[in-house]
């Protein structure tokens, strides 16, 4: 190492530098003009060099040999006459190698400053863009870019491998007004993993934090971020994409969700300890290749996926996500992911994803407390943290997380081709006291319990996604009776396209709950929906919140014995598919799995070689088919004229008879559902209009384990006037049973 110089910086900014406590170290490293002579003087500071040269890059021609003026690694030399800054590198020399390397501090800001003013507005939708780790390229020189806010931060770091986890060898250029970071970092390769080392507004370091915008993160336990390769995927959806913008209506289509934990739909392998071993999940090439084709044989129109988002901890099925940016490498790279979303299209299935915008963790490497300060999150804990989840609550006030929200929203709409979010916990957001005692929380400016910027924010994030990404479902998870929820922003709603009935799935499962002989006396619970079926265009939610913590699996709610069981549970999802609103069913439901859900463990596949449960999913295949080939099931799901009760009232025989219409034209369809195990012979149902009436399906078919009490096929209505109706119909009824006709007219 060359003897020690005296530099031309002062002291404190030379002790400065090398504890990496500089206010602006952009200032002094690098190539800048001599501060009393004409001429450049060139900086660096490199931890274990013992020479450094300056290398002409166009030349290839050493112009300088810098001096050490630390012996931490502080290097500074004049390039002689030379008055112009140049293009240049550095050749450093350590005790067992010598590198040329390109300096990251000769490089101007690369941040655009109206994406700063729009970011700190809290209207940027597409922060994603430049936010984060980007591969970049500047005078044919490949890295990668790294921005991050971090306002009350007084020194920001890139740490990784390739800096030694060293904070002193990184530090960022800060932008004062915004509180926004960044560094171009030449020669990095895809896959690093990263972190930042933050010092906090005091000077104190804080726990090494993963990157908010990272677009792929380590897989659990590790935390770091990665850099990824700017995508090259090249998508095979346009022809699904083109009809999406175009010719979607979802509210007059038939729309039928597979929800799925993609951790435990199936895994590799079931004969590993889970304590002792890594779960082995499928890939998403993997789920591809096998949930994909499953979900269109069973007759949905749609996957949901339960959140994908990276997440660090198994049991929270990703509703605690740390990455919001990033697909969880559980099951593989964004890339992977891209392929999976592409295969669904291509099989004319739409995806969904949960969306987690209500609530994140509060481990340390997350954004919680991320510069310092509650930046993401409130600082009074009365509207920063939520009892329940005891986790943290954005702060939906505050306009750079707002740009961060709408952006993340966006994203996967825009990056991934997603077909809709379903957004999770929305009435948490909502209200200021859910689930707070008195005194627990802050009233709203005008002293009400509403959380007025958490209503700007969902429906400014509504707005967006319809406007950028015509034909998408956005999907709200409202548990109370918030008014307007799937209602657009100017007629003064949330501006949701749907929004899950939990009223409907709690009064009607806690009907099925009973013993028939006392459902008599509770006949309410399952009409009183239809007094609100059309206050909301509503998805019926039979989810994965109801198969855990207690609550059984759906089979073992049904009453009776096990042959009872399965034909109410057959009778229920007939009645399901039949009523209004989209449907939703969660893995395993479909064949009636008797184990409550266990994120640990493949659903027990083992059971459809009982005919039982292999007739419950026939069922469900079939009511899929059903439901799309009758467009009197769909077409007027959000409209009352679609519905009329023909008998609501019969509650001594648990009987409830009603017609679903269509638009013009359609054939109307008849179901009648018998929530008892009495049958009937010659059972007498008014009907409007005279024709034949075709059973499409009965839930008793002994195709699906049923006592196969049916009609032949159907029956012809009689001119006689019953029950208000000018016609009748003579039907066998079965016992626990649905049916679905569809008329035809005599001609």
């Amino acid at each position: 190492m060359n003897n020690q110089a005296t530099s031309l910086l002062a002291n404190e900014d030379v002790s400065a530098i090398i504890h990496a406590k500089h206010q602006d170290v952009f200032s002094v490293l690098g190539m800048h003009k001599h501060p009393t002579e004409s001429g450049l003087v060139v900086r660096a500071f490199l931890p274990e060099a013992l020479n450094v040269e300056v290398i002409d890059s166009k030349t290839n021609k050493s112009v300088a040999v810098l001096n050490c003026v630390n012996q931490a690694g502080l290097f500074e030399g004049k390039l002689g006459r030379r008055r112009n800054a140049f293009s240049y590198r550095l050749r450093v020399s350590y005790k067992s190698d010598i590198l040329v390397i390109e300096d990251p501090y000769r490089y101007p800001s690369m941040i655009n400053q109206d994406d700063l003013y729009l970011f700190c507005e809290g209207t940027h939708e597409q922060t994603y863009q430049w936010m984060g780790a980007h591969e970049r390229a500047i005078d044919d020189v490949k890295g990668v870019h790294f921005v991050l806010w971090a306002p009350d931060a007084t020194r920001v770091s890139v740490v990784s491998d390739f800096n030694f986890w060293d904070g002193r060898r990184h530090v960022m250029r800060k932008h004062p007004a915004a509180g926004v970071w960044e560094i171009f970092i030449p020669n990095i390769v895809a896959n690093a993993s990263y972190k930042y080392e933050i010092a906090d507004k005091h000077g104190q370091i804080q726990p090494l934090k993963a990157d908010p915008y990272a677009f792929e993160m380590q897989k659990s336990p590790g935390t770091a971020t990665k850099v990824i390769k700017n995508s090259g995927y090249q998508w095979q959806d346009g022809e699904w994409m083109s009809e999406r913008a175009t010719s979607s209506n979802h509210y007059q289509g038939a729309v039928s969700i597979y929800e799925v934990h993609l951790g435990s739909w199936k895994r590799n392998g079931e004969d590993y300890s889970a304590t002792e071993h890594s779960p082995s999940y499928l890939t998403y090439r993997e789920l591809a290749e096998q949930l994909i084709p499953y979900t269109v044989a069973m007759g949905f129109t749609h996957l949901q996926l339960m959140p994908v988002s990276e997440y660090p901890f198994d049991g929270s099925w990703g509703y605690q996500p740390i990455g919001l940016f990033a697909p969880t490498a559980r099951f593989g790279s964004s890339e992977d992911f891209k392929y999976f979303v592409d295969c669904c299209h291509k099989a004319g299935l739409g995806l969904l994803l949960d969306w987690v915008p209500g609530h994140f963790p509060t481990d340390e490497h997350g954004t919680g407390k991320f510069d310092g300060s509650c930046l993401y999150e409130h600082e009074d804990l009365r509207k920063g943290f939520h009892p329940d989840w005891q986790t943290l609550i954005y702060n939906y006030g505050r306009a750079e997380v707002k740009s961060y929200l709408i952006s993340n929203a966006i994203y996967w709409l825009d990056q991934f081709h997603i077909d809709g979010l379903r957004v999770d916990a929305v009435a948490s957001m909502l209200y200021l006291d859910y689930s707070r005692e008195a005194g627990e929380w802050l009233p709203n400016i005008h002293g009400g319990r509403e959380n007025l910027e958490a209503i700007e924010l969902l429906q400014q994030v509504n707005t967006r996604a319809y406007l950028k990404h015509p034909g998408v479902m956005m999907i709200a998870e409202e548990s109370t009776a918030w008014p307007g929820v799937s209602k657009p922003v100017d007629s003064g709603g949330l501006g949701f396209g749907f929004k899950w009935n939990m009223g409907w799935m709690n009064d009607t499962l806690k009907y099925m709950e009973r013993d028939p002989i006392y459902r008599q006396h509770h006949h309410n619970e399952m009409t009183f929906g239809l007094v609100y079926s059309f206050s909301e265009n509503f998805v019926l939610p039979i989810s994965h919140d109801e198969v855990v913590h207690g609550k059984g699996s759906m089979l073992n709610k049904m009453p009776g014995d096990d042959w009872q069981k399965f034909a109410n549970l057959r009778a229920y999802y007939g009645f399901m598919w039949t009523h209004p609103g989209k449907k939703l069913l969660f893995m395993g439901c479909e064949f009636a799995q008797r184990n409550e859900w266990n994120h640990d463990q493949s659903l027990d596949w083992h059971l459809l070689e009982s005919d039982s449960h292999k007739g419950v999913q026939d069922l469900i295949k079939d009511l899929n088919h059903t439901y799309r080939n009758i467009p009197a099931l769909y077409e007027m799901d959000c409209d009352s004229t679609g519905f009329e009760w023909l008998d609501s009232q019969n509650s001594e025989q648990s009987i409830l008879i009603y017609l679903r219409k269509g638009r013009a034209g359609t054939a109307p369809a008849l179901v009648v559902v018998n929530l008892t195990p009495t049958s009937y012979d010659n059972y007498c149902v008014g009907v409007p209009l005279s024709g034949y009436y075709r059973e499409c399906l009965n839930t008793d078919s002994v195709k699906y384990g049923g006592s196969n009490v049916g009609n032949g096929g159907g029956v012809s209505s009689q001119n006689k006037a019953y029950a208000g109706q000018p016609n009748q119909l003579s039907l066998a009824i079965p016992p626990l049973a649905t049916m679905i006709f569809e008329w035809q007219d005599n001609d």
